[in-house]
């Protein structure tokens, strides 16, 4: 049996970003991943946004952690030269009712710490995007996007460089939490582990891994899955920004996004799942078209192509009201025990650095 000081299960973009901090602390960590590479799942299957902090109550995890995280994440993107562009996102609204929720969220992101957005009203909207039909918008220069795998490898070569590590189709098949945590390996590995500290990173799987490692079952989220997919758009790109129209309560709506290659795309939509379930259901073609249509009525004349869909990890279900980022200690004892991350859905790409210097904060003060 081997004893070791930290592992992180899960390589998503969060399990990497925490892995990291813990190693700059001095720990030495191993990362276990079930897949035979990482950011598998909901890392490498998003819209790649660099949010700037609009949707989030102000003194929620969310909205503190992807504020400060997107400071951390646009420098450490400039220091490292990992592929991204600043190019803004307009948040629109196609009625009247509609103009007042985004004037709400545009209070809301003031009192979060977001001082950089800008009001435009319609005929300044017309100016900055030709095409795009709204009543009136908030622009937010400084959101963007990234390339999510160059982030992730880079966030891995700054953990292989402090000493750590990360083991790929090693899958954790079952624990327990005591004088220390014991992990049972699966795949490849099938040994046991055991490490004075486990950090839970396993996105949308977190929950059952949780009960997995013997948390008590009340203490536990139920976890939802909602997938998303995106259309690609043939042709050129009608809009220079993001276009975001108002979000609804599983998401924020099926908005308009370029990569960093110049592909445009729309999504995601949401479609509640009973599992991790990546198909492409192309009979909602239509549903998208007429989404799209209240601020880009151009998109009836456009071409559009079945794109990628993801999974969201969430712990709130159909109608319930957003859930925050939910981060729990369990069992610890003389800086011994498990840290579960449920719910790691948007902003966590975003709000990746943030979120690891909190729980590296809370692994140092157990």
């Amino acid at each position: 049996m081997e004893n070791l000081d930290a592992v992180v299960i899960g390589s998503g973009v969060a399990g990497l970003a925490v892995a990291r901090a813990l190693a700059a602390s001095g720990r030495y960590v191993v990362v276990l991943e079930t897949e035979k590479t990482f950011g598998a799942h909901a890392s490498s299957h998003n819209s790649e946004v660099i949010h700037a902090g609009i949707y989030y109550p102000p003194a929620s995890l969310k909205a503190k952690t992807c504020v400060r995280g997107k400071r951390l994440l646009l420098a450490y993107c400039r220091e490292r030269q990992i592929n991204h562009k600043v190019i803004g996102k307009i948040l629109v609204a196609s009625s009247e009712h509609e103009r007042i929720q985004i004037a709400k969220l545009a209070h809301q992101a003031m009192d979060c710490g977001v001082g950089d957005l800008r009001y435009l009203d319609k005929a300044e909207l017309r100016e900055l995007e030709p095409e795009l039909r709204a009543v009136n918008g908030f622009f937010s220069p400084s959101s963007g996007i990234v390339d999510s795998h160059h982030l992730m490898a880079s966030y891995l070569g700054d953990l292989q460089r402090l000493g750590g590590a990360l083991v790929l189709n090693s899958p954790v098949t079952d624990g327990n939490i005591k004088d220390k945590v014991q992990l049972e390996l699966g795949g490849g590995s099938d040994c046991t582990l055991e490490c004075r500290v486990a950090i839970n990173c396993a996105g949308a799987w977190a929950p059952e891994l949780a009960r997995q490692l013997g948390v008590a079952a009340p203490n536990i989220p139920r976890a939802y899955f909602a997938r998303g997919q995106y259309y690609a758009l043939a042709g050129s790109s009608p809009f220079k920004h993001l276009i975001y129209p108002v979000p609804s309560s599983a998401g924020l709506g099926i908005h308009y996004t370029l990569d960093l290659g110049g592909t445009a795309r729309f999504g995601p939509d949401v479609q509640w799942v009973h599992k991790v379930d990546y198909a492409f259901d192309n009979s909602k073609e239509t549903a998208f078209r007429d989404a799209i249509s209240r601020y880009y009525p151009g998109i009836q004349e456009r071409s559009l192509t079945p794109g990628h869909t993801g999974i969201r990890a969430k712990i709130v279900g159909p109608g319930q009201r957003a859930a925050d980022f939910q981060i729990d200690s369990h069992a610890f004892k003389n800086g011994k025990g498990l840290i579960n991350l449920y719910g790691i859905e948007s902003p966590g790409l975003t709000a990746s650095m943030a979120l690891a210097e909190y729980v590296a904060e809370l692994v140092k003060h157990q």
